[in-house]
């Protein structure tokens, strides 16, 4: 059993009943599934601004994350976390949603840009560092003409929710390869 820090589990979205569905939510839709495996409920943490779980993954520590702020501002719940936890960059992990992979698709890597995102955007700021594992799940691109930042907040279409929570369990899979087994044998496994 793994006795260091935890892992920092972070599923990027919005707070809040009417954002649940949205497509920039599909970070908290993995954590709840992550969740359901541990076998328990987030709760208010009480120095972050984020609804957490204590927990395992198997051998690992984990401590799953869904900040309460906005995707603007995701920042500010998890770099206090990560001081609260004691844990280092090299075991953060962020789960959000990107536009420029085909639905369901599944990449891992670590660091990177923040392309767009903005709850990236704001981790980064915030860790002052992007040198954290991203978990991306992919939602394609909007049709025609559709203005990204709409496409992102609005729901899965009837196609999509069809195959959505076989995609959020592999994407969760994924994440327990990741903390298990390191990234390159999560990236030959789940890199689509």
């Amino acid at each position: 059993m793994s006795d260091g820090p935890p892992w920092l589990v972070v599923g990027l979205g919005n707070p809040g009943a009417p954002y649940a569905g949205h497509r920039h939510n599909v970070g908290f839709q993995v954590v709840d599934e992550l969740a359901a495996r541990v076998g328990g409920r987030l709760r208010r943490h009480k120095r972050a601004r984020a609804d957490v779980l204590e927990g395992r993954l198997g051998a690992s520590r984990v401590v799953l994350v869904e900040p309460t702020t906005f995707m603007n501002d995701v920042g500010q719940a998890v770099a206090p976390l990560r001081d609260f936890y004691r844990v280092d960059l090299d075991q953060v992990v962020a789960i959000h949603d990107e536009l420029d992979l085909p639905f369901g698709a599944i990449r891992i890597k670590l660091g990177g840009g923040d392309n767009g995102h903005n709850g990236l955007r704001s981790m980064r700021r915030s860790l002052g560092s992007g040198d954290f594992f991203r978990v991306r799940f992919g939602i394609g691109r909007p049709p025609g003409r559709l203005d990204p930042a709409v496409y992102v907040l609005r729901d899965f279409g009837t196609t999509e929710r069809s195959d959505l929570g076989l995609n959020v369990g592999r994407t969760a899979d994924a994440v327990e390869a990741l903390v298990h087994d390191g990234l390159q044998a999560a990236q030959n496994q789940f890199n689509d």
